[in-house]
């Protein structure tokens, strides 16, 4: 194979990490290097945005290490199996990269993830010696998350703690089972460990000794982890209770969900079960629902099938679901109710618990507070305002879902 120079190896290595959904694209102008100007792109890959601990969103430069890789996951794109170009940096070019794109000030920050070369300890010391290169010799400042390999030794992913700001460890699919059946080379209790011991060393980091020196830190900005979403049968239900369940027990910041979209020789055996991305975006409501919201995920997919309704948000379709405990007053109602009335953030929320104190609310204040009155209305009743006969109109679910459309006979 002929070799590739560093922008060819870029154009590969950023395009092949748009499937990491543990880094969050977003915002900013569309720019591409297709034409053979340029380098990198600032779309689906090259730069990515992310928010540091602080909440400020900054720029990424977004790359695999490398696209080769010894497992034969089934959806995965990657997988050794797979008939994609492939390309390698060396820790010396990833170093370059970064500095480079820092210094012309495209980027803030380097989100490293990697196919596994040779081994799982072999491609996590080459990541961990990009994060010190980075950190010691160059006196690299910016944010990096690095996507930790969950078969590597310990002490690399310890290593990998104290030179990165977050780590991530994919559990890759919602379900043991479904793992096993696709990605036999991977192991569910291995990625549990690893993930484990991540959360074990950041909470020692806190912890102050005897004489009240502080540990060295460990991922201070946390750790997430990505699920691969429709590549198996499991449903919306079971997705967001083993989510619920990774919250839990390991102090996750984010659970990344990734729509699998299967590629065409892979069809055959993966077919995708519902829309996609669509279902991708109801699943991050809902994960916002159960983190801010004080949703249980059985109530939010509390239907028979056990999946989310496509057509209108989880909050909402839960409200049409419970209409028998609306309409409230936003004047009385606890604060876990009005949680619960769709168009009601948690800002407005706390801004109608801190004004009723003082005096009583009236229907007009609400716009005023962030409420979104055209989902709120027919769920709310107080001065100057009630839904008469809405909650029970037949035709209510049909005001916040889209209109049927005419599939094209051509």
């Amino acid at each position: 194979m002929a070799a590739r120079t560093l922008q060819e190896k870029l154009a590969i290595l950023s395009d092949a990490a748009k499937y990491d959904a543990s880094c969050a694209s977003s915002g900013g102008e569309k720019r591409s290097s297709r034409d053979g100007k340029g380098l990198g792109s600032s779309g689906g890959s090259g730069i990515c945005h992310a928010y540091a601990p602080d909440g400020r969103c900054i720029s990424l430069l977004k790359i695999l290490m490398t696209n080769f890789c010894i497992y034969d996951c089934a959806y995965c794109i990657n997988r050794a199996s797979s008939r994609v170009e492939r390309a390698r940096f060396s820790v010396e070019e990833v170093v370059t990269l970064t500095i480079e794109f820092y210094r012309r000030n495209y980027i803030e920050g380097l989100f490293l993830s990697s196919g596994i070369i040779r081994s799982p300890d072999d491609t996590m010391a080459d990541m961990v010696r990009i994060a010190k290169t980075l950190r010691e010799r160059e006196n690299f400042r910016g944010y990096i998350h690095l996507k930790t390999i969950p078969d590597a030794a310990p002490e690399l992913i310890d290593e990998a703690g104290r030179y990165a700001d977050r780590l991530s460890i994919n559990v890759e699919l919602p379900t043991d089972r479904a793992l096993s059946d696709l990605a036999p080379e991977k192991s569910s209790r291995t990625i549990r460990k690893a993930m484990a011991e991540v959360r074990m060393r950041r909470e020692a980091s806190r912890e102050r000794s005897h004489t009240g020196k502080r540990p060295a830190r460990f991922a201070p900005a946390g750790q997430s982890t990505q699920m691969i979403v429709g590549a198996d049968a499991a449903t919306d239900a079971t997705i967001l209770g083993n989510a619920a369940g990774l919250y839990a027990g390991y102090n996750l910041g984010r659970v990344y969900y990734s729509a699998f979209s299967p590629i065409p020789e892979a069809s055959a055996v993966l077919p995708a079960r519902r829309p996609p991305l669509m279902r991708e975006h109801r699943l991050y409501q809902a994960d916002w629902l159960m983190r801010f919201y004080d949703f249980a995920p059985a109530e939010i997919t509390a239907g028979p099938s056990g999946m989310l309704d496509l057509d209108i948000d989880p909050k909402m379709a839960w409200a049409l679901a419970n209409r028998a405990q609306f309409p409230v007053d936003p004047n009385r109602a606890p604060r876990e109710m009005l949680l619960r009335v769709p168009g009601f953030g948690t800002k407005t929320v706390a801004r109608i618990l801190d004004a009723r104190r003082h005096r009583t609310l009236r229907y007009e204040d609400l716009t005023a507070m962030g409420a979104v009155m055209k989902h709120a209305r027919a769920f709310i009743a107080m001065t100057g305002w009630t839904p008469r006969g809405m909650l029970e109109a037949e035709t209510l679910r049909a005001r916040f879902a889209p209109p049927a459309e005419q599939l094209s006979l051509f």
